[in-house]
């Protein structure tokens, strides 16, 4: 997507170098016009989707007219600005932000709390997990827990002070690399799509910081310099895993979110369910549930 912002240096080289997001110092106006380009979209369609003039929507990107609190809104929504971005706006027009990054223990979370925790019980035996926009692990499922111990080698020891990343223990060869038979397959479409979504999302300064630490992973930047194989793919992408002696298991996933999030945390909470792709492989899954 075309960007006004300078691009920012990567160890990908030319394959991520991942366009930041003005900060709120760069003003409403240079905030306004990036996301007009991300999204990709001219002065009059935005005017046509916010009700704003298209005269103004210009004013406003020039600096030669000031939003109200309720117009940062108004746009923000119309250019599908993400609730953490759209503090981010409202910020560099000098209001202060309006949804808070609660966390998700917090007692006015725990409806969601209690529907997360029943989305995790109803897929039993098959492995669930809950997630932020970068892949930090915030919940788990006995299954997932289950199933990740098998995966993980002997004397594996997890990050202290901080939650365990799945993305990052996909691509460790201290983690799960040794364990994905297809390994450059499953890492170029995790890596692609986190990207992806990481320039959707805006692009800001520790989504960028994220992508360059995966980036740094060892076989990651050149994997993706190098054109995939052509082939006529599968309907959805299978990642194969060795378990204990030997056994294939495979899997495909599907991601849901929260449908009307009004707090940062939730929107950007994603439930991740596993699905067995053969039936040896939903065998292992319930004879793993029988793990006292």
């Amino acid at each position: 997507m075309r960007t006004e912002t300078p691009a920012s240096p990567s160890p990908s080289g030319p394959f991520l170098r991942a366009p930041r997001l003005p900060g709120p110092e760069a003003g409403f106006g240079a905030l306004l016009r990036d996301w007009r380009h991300r999204r990709g979209i001219s002065q009059l369609e935005t005017s046509l989707r916010s009700g704003v003039s298209q005269r103004h929507v210009s004013f406003l990107e020039t600096g030669r007219a000031k939003p109200s609190r309720e117009m940062v809104v108004q746009l923000a929504g119309a250019l599908d600005v993400p609730l953490r971005q759209q503090n981010a706006l409202l910020l560099a027009a000098g209001f202060a932000p309006v949804y808070r990054e609660s966390d998700l223990g917090a007692p006015e979370l725990s409806e969601v709390r209690q529907a997360l925790d029943r989305m995790l019980a109803q897929q039993e035996p098959y492995p669930c997990v809950v997630i932020d926009r970068l892949w930090n692990l915030l919940q788990a499922n006995r299954a997932a827990q289950l199933f990740t111990g098998a995966l993980l080698p002997p004397g594996f020891t997890p990050p202290k002070d901080q939650p365990l990343n799945l993305l990052k223990l996909v691509l460790d060869p201290k983690g799960l690399k040794h364990a994905v038979v297809n390994w450059e397959e499953a890492a170029r479409y995790l890596v692609q799509a986190t990207y992806s979504e990481v320039l959707s999302d805006g692009g800001d300064s520790q989504a960028v910081s994220f992508i360059d630490e995966i980036m740094a992973y060892p076989d990651v930047a050149p994997l993706m310099r190098r054109a995939p194989a052509i082939g006529r793919p599968l309907p959805v992408l299978s990642v194969e895993y060795k378990v204990a002696g030997g056994q294939s298991v495979k899997v495909f996933t599907t991601i849901a979110t929260l449908g009307t999030p009004q707090d940062v945390t939730l929107q950007e909470v994603r439930i991740e369910n596993f699905f067995p792709t053969d039936a040896a492989s939903d065998k292992y899954f319930r004879d793993l549930a029988k793990t006292p």
